[in-house]
């Protein structure tokens, strides 16, 4: 029991911190895209989806904006001298949460060139009709974002990971691409799934990365020799040593 929480513990940590460089990227990325159609484009509900809650979420971001106020010295000096936070001053106390809404609420467009720069090139030929209408709606990107989000909060509580089932994220769509063919069909709610993907997306964000060799090694160091467990509990496909992704 001990060394099964103590893999458990080292896996948290090695994922908060692929958690931390997809936050920061994406956060990035997404404030390039907003602030070349101006500096509170943000603000702007005509530039993102119908049915995203707009308000809702600006109303999440003042609030963690005005909280910041007596601790954040860029934030202090928009207050006392502007009428209000550019956003790539906002974006400083936004949350993996905030990143994620706000990714699924921008248009397709927007959507699809954030997730095309990360490597995620689907090709929609190869999907049947009703998986090609859910890929032309939505990126699929934003549902895995949102598992990683309840994946990244359970890591800072210090919750349990190895076993946990999380919020399906569609597969139909990144299953076309060749370094994610092994993801489960239809969805994916284990953990190999958003460690796959987490994999995929670091390996454009930090070309060269020893993070997935990292999983890999713990994986094989701590959890392969624990007697009564197996790779299926995580949701490991048998064949996962083979897959190029996991010796970057």
């Amino acid at each position: 029991m001990t060394a099964l929480y103590e893999f458990d513990r080292k896996l948290r940590t090695l994922i908060h911190d692929g958690m931390e460089r997809i936050e920061v990227a994406m956060r990035a990325r997404i404030g390039e895209l907003l602030v070349a159609k101006g500096a509170l484009s943000y603000k702007d509900a005509s530039l993102f989806r119908d049915d995203f809650d707009h308000e809702s979420w600006l109303r999440t971001a003042q609030g963690r904006v005005e909280r910041a106020r007596k601790r954040n010295h860029a934030i202090a000096h928009y207050a006392a001298n502007y009428d209000d936070y550019p956003f790539w001053v906002l974006a400083d106390v936004l949350d993996f949460s905030d990143i994620s809404q706000l990714y699924d609420g921008l248009l397709l467009d927007d959507q699809r060139a954030i997730s095309e720069s990360y490597g995620f090139t689907v090709d929609a030929e190869r999907l049947n009709a009703k998986q090609k209408r859910a890929y032309y709606r939505q990126d699929p990107l934003a549902r895995w974002l949102e598992q990683f989000t309840v994946l990244r909060n359970t890591c800072a509580h210090h919750g349990r990971v190895w076993n946990r089932y999380l919020t399906p994220a569609s597969s139909n769509a990144f299953l076309t691409i060749e370094k994610l063919s092994s993801l489960p069909r239809g969805q994916s709610d284990r953990l190999y799934g958003a460690l796959l993907v987490m994999a995929f997306m670091l390996t454009t964000i930090s070309p060269g990365t020893s993070w997935p060799h990292k999983v890999c090694h713990l994986i094989e160091t701590e959890y392969l020799p624990l007697q009564g467990h197996t790779l299926e509990e995580m949701g490991f496909p048998s064949n996962w040593q083979e897959l190029p992704l996991w010796r970057s």
